[in-house]
């Protein structure tokens, strides 16, 4: 299951990057035990613009996490929305590092399938899944409703002009799973309540959002995952 952690899991290399990226400028200056030992201080130098412009304008290959790379990203465009709240760009973060890539598709208990499942699918295992299973479900529909608004709107609109659902049958996925798995005990034990509501409410937000992202600062550009991801939902 997807957790608010990103920032819980930054390597060594992303310390190292993040020291010598704000290290080109005195105001931005900070050193490793900083960043090992205060909260406060890594979340304002995560915010820092130097660090994104560092990972934008980046020639190449990053030598850094994916956890560090969706999550100050995503931080600067869901800013950018109203959505000032770090531990939902931690969701997010972790949700893109997860799903960008076509192997990571798979639904809970179905990871070592050739095929994807269809929405269809999910929802007649939900009519006799128990607490738990269902509240996976649910989750998963919703994170993957997401990713594929924010990331893949252009193929979502190509496959609606042909019949397929538009962006807004995807929303209504999103919102509703996560209004659902919000009142779940394990996201109440897990303390993701509060970000499956604000996704719930703020779905449309978060994903044009994430279309900033996708279009501007990241490239996910991968038909076959986008192909899968959209057979799961569709």
């Amino acid at each position: 299951m997807i957790q608010a952690n990103c920032r819980d899991r930054f390597t060594a290399a992303d310390f190292e990057f993040v020291i010598r990226t704000l290290a080109r400028s005195p105001e931005g200056k900070v050193s490793l035990v900083e960043l090992l030992t205060d909260e406060e201080t890594r979340d304002s130098v995560l915010d820092h613009e130097q660090l994104a412009h560092a990972i934008v304008s980046q020639n190449g290959q990053l030598a850094i996490s994916p956890q560090l790379y969706f999550y100050v990203l995503t931080r600067r465009v869901l800013r950018a929305a109203g959505l000032d709240d770090r531990r939902m760009s931690d969701y997010i973060a972790s949700l893109l590092a997860k799903f960008s890539h076509a192997r990571r598709m798979s639904p809970p208990g179905d990871e070592d399938a050739g095929t994807p499942t269809y929405l269809s699918d999910l929802l007649v295992a939900l009519r006799t899944a128990d607490s738990a299973r269902a509240f996976l479900l649910r989750t998963y529909a919703g994170n993957y409703a997401l990713f594929l608004t924010g990331i893949f709107p252009e193929s979502i609109e190509r496959r609606s002009r042909r019949g397929a659902p538009d962006a807004s049958y995807y929303e209504e996925v999103g919102r509703s799973s996560f209004r659902l798995a919000a009142r779940h005990h394990v996201a109440r034990e897990c303390q993701l309540s509060d970000i499956f509501e604000c996704l719930s409410d703020e779905f449309r937000r978060v994903r044009l959002a994430l279309n900033d992202l996708a279009q501007r600062l990241i490239n996910v550009d991968d038909d076959a995952a986008a192909a899968s991801g959209l057979a799961l939902l569709g």
